[in-house]
Formats: C-alpha cells, sequence, structure tokens
C-alpha cells in the first residue's frame, strides 16, 4: 500500500510522527490486502477545547475504487493517530462482514440525539465548503455499503438501473430512504 502523510494549517510534523503514521495505518493492509493508495492528513486546529487540537484524517482507497474513510480529534497527534487507526479497522472489518456475509439482513442502529433545553439563536446559514466528486453508476446496495465506508448520513449517486441521480440517506430509525430523480 502506497502511503503519503501531509500535513495541513501550517501544522509541522516530525519525522517520528510521520513514521508512526505510516506504521500504524500501513496495518489496516493487514486486514484489507486490496487497499492501494491511502492519504493521510494531520491538523492542528486553534480551538477552545485542547482535547480536540489535532486532526487526523485518513482515506483509503481500494483496487475496485470503494474509498474508506475516518476523522478522529485528540489532544496529542499519536492518540489521534491510534483513534482513527482503530476507527479504520471497525469500518475495514465490517466492509469485510457485509461483503461476505451478503445474505444477512443486519440494520445498523443509531442512537438518539442528546436534546437541549435552551435553544440556540438562530444564525444566517451560508455555503462554507464546496466539494466537487466524480459519480459513478452503482447499485443501491453498493451505495448503502460506500456511504458507510464513508461514514457519512448520506450518498449521492447514479443507479445503475435507471441511469438517474439519487441521494441514499440515513433515516433517525436507523432505516434508510432514497431520493430519486423524476423522470
Amino acid at each position: 500500500m502506497e502511503l503519503q502523510v501531509h500535513a495541513k494549517n501550517d501544522t509541522s510534523i516530525s519525522p517520528s510522527i510521520e513514521e508512526y503514521a505510516t506504521t500504524r495505518i500501513g496495518k489496516m493492509a493487514r486486514y484489507l490486502p486490496t487497499i492501494s493508495n491511502g492519504m493521510v492528513e494531520i491538523s492542528e486546529e486553534g480551538i477552545r477545547q485542547p482535547d480536540q487540537r489535532f486532526v487526523v484524517q485518513v482515506t483509503l482507497v481500494e483496487t475496485n475504487g470503494v474509498v474508506i474513510r475516518a476523522q478522529e480529534r485528540a489532544e496529542d497527534m499519536r492518540i489521534a493517530i491510534d483513534r482513527v487507526a482503530d476507527a479504520l479497522t471497525n469500518r475495514i472489518l465490517r466492509h469485510k462482514g457485509k461483503r461476505y456475509n451478503k445474505g444477512n439482513d443486519t440494520v445498523r442502529r443509531m442512537e438518539p440525539a442528546l436534546e437541549t433545553d435552551q435553544p440556540e439563536p438562530e444564525q444566517p446559514r451560508r455555503v462554507v465548503k464546496t466539494k466537487q466528486f466524480t459519480v459513478k453508476p452503482m447499485p443501491v446496495d453498493e451505495a448503502i455499503e460506500q456511504m458507510e465506508l464513508l461514514g457519512h448520513d448520506f450518498f449521492l449517486f447514479v443507479d445503475s438501473d435507471t441511469e438517474r441521480a439519487n441521494v441514499l440517506y440515513r433515516r433517525k430509525d436507523g432505516d434508510y430512504g432514497l431520493i430519486e430523480q423524476a423522470a
């Protein structure tokens, strides 16, 4: 597996941290040998919570184009790397289990969100980030798997049967919803 380690936001990474990240994330190929390459992005954010100062985001790409990503925060770079490695291990094992246990009907249950008593003041909404990516045709089952591997609550894809754009999303009850483009 080819692995690149990058620093973001003018963060300096020592060679020992780079080696630690390469060693720790490189072990993911042991669980899933089809991983062709990966990228580790380490950044430091100036936030008030010191226990979430360092952010480590890892993106792994399989030879068949499946993307597995995880992001973790911690007060130390090594702790954040350990946490993201654990999260990746869980996602890879879940991915392998789904690939080999296609007949099982398992549904991931989400925990209820915490509710607060005090409403927050209304802020005007604005677009703060724009992403572009290629959308490849795939069946709904593959889109669900890809959404789970990315750790997102929604996923945009082109249905391979209808060749129309669809949005898959996770409902509060743990099931999935599908928004289809009209004919």
